[in-house]
């Protein structure tokens, strides 16, 4: 699998891990600028933004780790750039993070609400 195709497995995982939890999944890969947001669900009345993180081995840290400071302000340009562009105001948001690693055959999926 190339990086393209790892990643999209990825936020499939997530996709049905949050599915599974009662969230509405509104929009996938939703481009602004230069950025992309991996997932952009409803928690109830929450707009939540998902970064995914995907890792099919260890060697590297857990996958919640390679969000870099530089990567939070990226997603966060973007997020307000969803609100900007839909007009959505006064409506509660925050910013969650998916971490899944996969250890051969086991899929590790961890959820971190308001992440950052």
């Amino acid at each position: 699998m190339n990086k393209r195709e790892i990643g999209s497995s990825g936020e499939d995982i997530a996709v049905h891990f949050l599915e599974g939890r009662g969230f509405r999944i509104l929009q996938t890969n939703f481009r602004f600028g230069r950025g992309e947001l991996d997932l952009i669900a409803e928690d109830g009345e929450t707009l939540v933004f998902v970064e995914v993180k995907f890792r099919r081995s260890g060697a590297h840290g857990l996958p919640e780790d390679s969000i870099t400071p530089a990567k939070q302000r990226q997603i966060r340009r973007i997020a307000e750039g969803f609100l900007l562009v839909n007009r959505i105001e006064n409506r509660p948001c925050r910013l969650d993070v998916v971490a899944i690693e996969q250890r051969r055959a086991e899929v590790i999926v961890r959820h971190i609400p308001n992440a950052f």
